[in-house]
């Protein structure tokens, strides 16, 4: 059984102090750590700028303002080209079975120790910003902190890869990301540049085909694969040569979604895999992916019926069984987000004595690229120096100076050993550096804001009393699915005392939705004020009934009338809409036996994506798409979402029927356009369940 829920807002139990506008101070005491900056200074406020009296201009004497500005200014890096998005993980290795026959590296051959290291799984193609759904390779990289130096395995969920040879790297990401011209899609293979690129590629072929397959839509990153793609070289005492294929089989088992829960999921949680493997850590189900080995050598690789040096070439289980000899255990999220999942560096070319390249031409691309990415993206050479980059055994070298050099050499010969974990210094606990309060004409010099910044409610009243009462719900409801996503019990009851400020019956509604009950409202720095009440503060109530800017999207098949289709689009563009004809594959033959091209097909054009949608088919092949789901859907969202709908005699008898659609002022035959064109300027709000349920 859970545990009671605790309401105790730590806060109230800290020093906590309120300036004169109303601000929070929380103070240092024995038990807390000065604030300072990042030399060390003590800093007194941290709620206000140095200002020239209480409403006058800021200083720019404010040292600690601007250190503060300008380390927020600089706080992003540039993005990794690939594998932007990406969440990872703390773990170990521990190997189960020697590989001492084939190898020196002591990761190896030591059985039953556990080696730390860090995983971090990707999207190829997405930005930071894209969703953890989308169909894509995925990127499963391994940095492991052996006792002979770093071993990067970088690899993906897919045994192999697009292209053969580094050179066409460029082309295949220019022709795979967004469309330079226009900027988008994101993180999305279908559209014009890839499928001209791969067309006219070959080798793209094999991985395209994983690439089309639910391999590409994992459930989580849990039940996901990882290859190292290349042969690898194992070295032995001797200097025999073994190639290697590397395997992360999670113990899970592979799973995966469908399109359309994938597409469904990216849009209520675009962070899921990332929150799965957060979740999953913190509950302790730790994550694990045992290690297997393909082990071959070169006269067996000569018999392969193809060259094992392909990187778009897997190497079949069947044909070279994969060895099982280890095991990776993920057992701690990452402290800081970017201080490690987004400073890590991966590079290929970093392997232990006993591991070897083998002669793959997009292998030997990598080993540059990766390098040359790393000095780009973290900008020094000594990026290596990074606490999540730093080897975890001892190590000295010769390297000299450079951007951001973190160390202190204190040798004139530079062949001491260093840490590269460079320790913090404390901070002081002492009085805190405070302005000379200077006296001025207009008030005095001091970190001080004016007692008029101290109303921090009544506007907010004002703009949720002043919305209609839709807007009002869409307000509710959307506090109830952020504050539902919040963990923290505190934090929730925190927010409903300021809802309660803003509009009692707005908490109430909320805390009902949440299963919560009010707490006591916080006690304003300022009187609230009941200001009047803006019009033109509301979304829904100063939404234009027009068609000016929308998409109307027209479903059509085999045999759909010619006639019908002009019209309606015709109508449409008149009203200043653009039109999308939709159909069940891209090209359809019309009643007048006219081949057209649709402008997309119905699976990747839900209804969530028109303003107002128009069925024009013919009963046979109604009677095809009333058994289709993404048809179904498709009218069903576009009632559940209040949009218009023009329907022909077909759609009304085999798809409307099944589905629990009423005809109301909104739902129009297709000889009511006139109808239909005034419908489609609005939405029906009351036909939306959230309303009546919160009214």
């Amino acid at each position: 059984m859970k545990k009671s829920i605790d309401h105790t807002d730590p806060a109230k139990t800290m020093n906590t102090t309120y300036g004169t506008g109303g601000e929070t101070h929380q103070r240092a005491d024995a038990d807390t750590a000065a604030l300072t900056t990042q030399q060390g200074v003590v800093i007194a406020d941290n709620q206000n700028s140095l200002k020239a009296g209480s409403l006058g201009p800021t200083l720019l004497e404010d040292f600690v303002l601007r250190e503060k500005i300008t380390h927020f200014d600089h706080e992003r890096i540039p993005e990794r080209v690939v594998h932007a998005r990406g969440s990872a993980a703390h773990g170990y290795f521990e190997l189960t079975e020697s590989l001492e026959a084939y190898t020196t590296a002591k990761i190896l051959t030591e059985t039953g120790k556990q080696t730390p290291l860090f995983t971090r799984f990707s999207e190829v193609s997405g930005s930071k910003g894209a969703k953890d759904t989308a169909r894509e390779v995925r990127g499963f990289a391994v940095k492991v902190y052996t006792d002979e130096g770093i071993w990067d395995l970088v690899g993906n969920n897919m045994p192999i890869f697009f292209i053969q040879d580094g050179i066409k790297f460029p082309d295949l990401v220019h022709a795979l990301k967004p469309e330079p011209d226009r900027g988008f899609p994101q993180a999305s293979s279908a559209h014009d540049t890839f499928w001209d690129f791969v067309s006219l590629t070959p080798e793209t072929m094999h991985n395209l085909i994983w690439t089309m397959s639910d391999r590409a839509l994992p459930r989580s990153y849990r039940m996901m694969e990882g290859f190292g793609i290349h042969s690898f070289r194992l070295l032995n005492k001797d200097g025999k040569s073994t190639f290697m294929r590397y395997h992360w089989k999670p113990v899970l088992g592979v799973q995966s979604t469908t399109w359309d829960e994938a597409v469904k999921i990216g849009g209520a949680d675009p962070d899921y895999h990332r929150r799965d493997l957060f979740e999953s850590i913190e509950m302790g189900a730790f994550p694990e992916w045992e290690f297997g080995v393909q082990l071959f050598t070169e006269e067996e690789a000569a018999q392969f019926p193809f060259d094992h040096l392909d990187a778009t070439k897997l190497i079949p289980e069947e044909l070279v069984p994969v060895k099982i000899v280890g095991k990776m255990v993920l057992n701690r999220y990452p402290d800081n987000f970017f201080a490690e999942t987004e400073q890590v560096a991966f590079c290929a070319s970093h392997v232990p004595p006993g591991i070897d390249f083998s002669n793959d031409p997009l292998l030997h691309g990598r080993l540059f690229s990766y390098l040359d990415t790393q000095l780009k993206r973290l900008g020094s050479p000594n990026f290596a120096q990074i606490p999540i980059n730093a080897p975890k055994c001892p190590f000295a070298n010769n390297q000299q100076d450079g951007h951001m050099q973190m160390q202190v050499p204190k040798t004139r010969a530079l062949y001491d050993p260093q840490s590269l974990d460079p320790t913090r210094p404390r901070e002081s606990v002492k009085r805190g550096f405070e302005s000379f309060k200077e006296q001025l004409d207009d008030g005095v010099k001091g970190r001080v804001r004016a007692e008029s910044f101290a109303d921090h409610y009544s506007q907010s009243r004002m703009f949720y009393r002043s919305q209609t009462p839709t807007d009002k719900a869409h307000i509710a409801s959307a506090f109830t699915f952020e504050l539902g996503k919040v963990d923290t019990p505190h934090i929730r009851t925190r927010m409903l005392g300021h809802l309660i400020n803003i509009d009692e019956s707005l908490a109430n509604r909320v805390a009902d939705a949440l299963g919560m009950e009010l707490p006591e409202a916080p006690t304003p720095q300022a009187p609230i004020q009941d200001l009047p009440e803006s019009k033109a503060v509301q979304t829904i109530g100063v939404t234009p009934k027009t068609l000016n800017g929308r998409m109307v999207g027209i479903l059509v098949a085999k045999g759909s009338k010619r006639s019908e289709i002009e019209k309606y689009e015709s109508a449409a563009k008149v009203e200043g809409a653009s039109v999308k004809i939709v159909a069940p594959g891209r090209e359809v033959v019309l009643d007048d036996g006219t081949r057209i091209q649709s402008d997309e097909r119905i699976e990747g054009a839900p209804s969530v994506l028109f303003d107002a949608v128009v069925s024009i088919i013919m009963p046979e092949q109604a009677k095809k798409l009333a058994h289709d789901s993404s048809t179904l859907d498709w009218f069903t969202d576009a009632y559940v979402h209040c949009k218009a709908i023009a329907y022909c005699g077909a759609t009304d008898e085999f798809i409307l029927s099944k589905l629990p659609i009423k005809k109301d002022a909104f739902v129009t035959p297709l000889s009511d356009i006139e109808d239909f064109i005034n419908n489609a300027k609005t939405r029906l709000w009351e036909r939306e369940p959230k309303v009546r349920d919160l009214a």
